[in-house]
């Protein structure tokens, strides 16, 4: 049997945005984190979605928050990110609590520069944005 991975989410899979209840309602949250080194994080694309590069020591430190999720959750949050298609990625990266407690390595999602067109925001420390599109409201 698989262990429970930690997950680290920062946008629309946090608590009260659109992919939560679909992708984490179920999951042990663990609390606020934030990246121990700074990462880009911005919102961007046709549909305003947040996202983050894989260029560490770039940007800023994100917060957002921790979950552990079995091996059935990840595979569900990995269909929602696209993992798998061109310039969409996860990576383990290390993660500080943001009051108190012990920094540990989990999943976060990445994408590539090249999905981030138009850009909509500078980089961001924490995500708030309320313009993303989730998938089932999307005009195509």
């Amino acid at each position: 049997m698989e262990r429970p991975q930690f997950v680290f989410v920062f946008g629309a899979l946090k608590k009260g945005f659109p992919l939560h209840r679909r992708g984490l309602a179920h999951a042990a949250y663990l609390g606020p984190y934030r990246t121990a080194r700074n990462y880009p994080m911005l919102v961007a694309g046709p549909w305003f979605a947040p996202m983050m590069f894989h260029e560490p020591g770039s940007g800023l430190r994100v917060s957002g928050e921790l979950y552990e999720v079995d091996p059935v959750t990840l595979e569900r949050l990995d269909r929602m990110e696209s993992i798998g298609k061109p310039g969409n990625f996860r990576r383990r990266i290390r993660v500080v609590p943001r009051r108190h407690g012990r920094s540990c390595r989990a999943f976060a999602y990445f994408k590539a520069r090249f999905l981030a067109v138009p850009v909509h925001t500078g980089y961001l420390r924490s995500y708030e944005d309320r313009r993303f599109v989730p998938p089932w409201r999307r005009e195509m």
